[in-house]
């Protein structure tokens, strides 16, 4: 009979969880679309704008992956994305009540959709902040780095996290 209680208990926390999830998701896309549109919208391909220090904003079509790696992989590309998030969205249907888990899970999701919405929509991605030596990268790609890194931290302090 406890588990009855629990689980009704346990249900909402892990409907919240998934909402919060979706919000990142939702939020990470909106700006990663806002800012490529207007990236597009104002500065041609190959022309570089200096911002302040080293950082530039450039126009760049990214055919790859992270840092064009796979460029013109095509189906590849999309295969293997397809196929990254479906094992995350796995991971958090089993692991959503994992304290925090639904911001990293939030971030790369909504990156990885992000940069799969430009793929479908253009057949490249747009990249945009320039620092020299490096190669060009847009918001998606922050989020799934950023989100990479907390998922690390969120499987190693396992249940030890504060707060949710």
């Amino acid at each position: 009979m406890a588990a009855v209680g629990e689980a009704a208990v346990s249900s909402p926390a892990r409907g919240a969880r998934w909402a919060f999830a979706g919000l990142v998701v939702l939020a990470v896309l909106l700006a990663d679309q806002a800012t490529k549109a207007l990236v597009r919208s104002s500065i041609d391909p190959g022309e570089q704008h200096d911002v302040v220090g080293p950082l530039s904003l450039v126009n760049v079509h990214n055919r790859g992956v992270a840092f064009g790696f796979l460029g013109g992989g095509g189906a590849i590309v999309l295969v293997v994305t397809l196929a990254a998030l479906a094992l995350l969205l796995a991971y958090f249907v089993r692991h959503a009540e994992r304290p925090l888990l639904w911001l990293p899970t939030g971030l790369v999701l909504g990156g990885a959709v992000g940069n799969l919405v430009d793929r479908v929509h253009q057949g490249y991605v747009t990249d945009f902040i320039h620092f020299p030596h490096w190669p060009a990268f847009n918001v998606a790609d922050m989020c799934i780095t950023g989100g990479v890194a907390a998922l690390v931290l969120v499987l190693e302090l396992g249940g030890r996290a504060a707060g949710d």
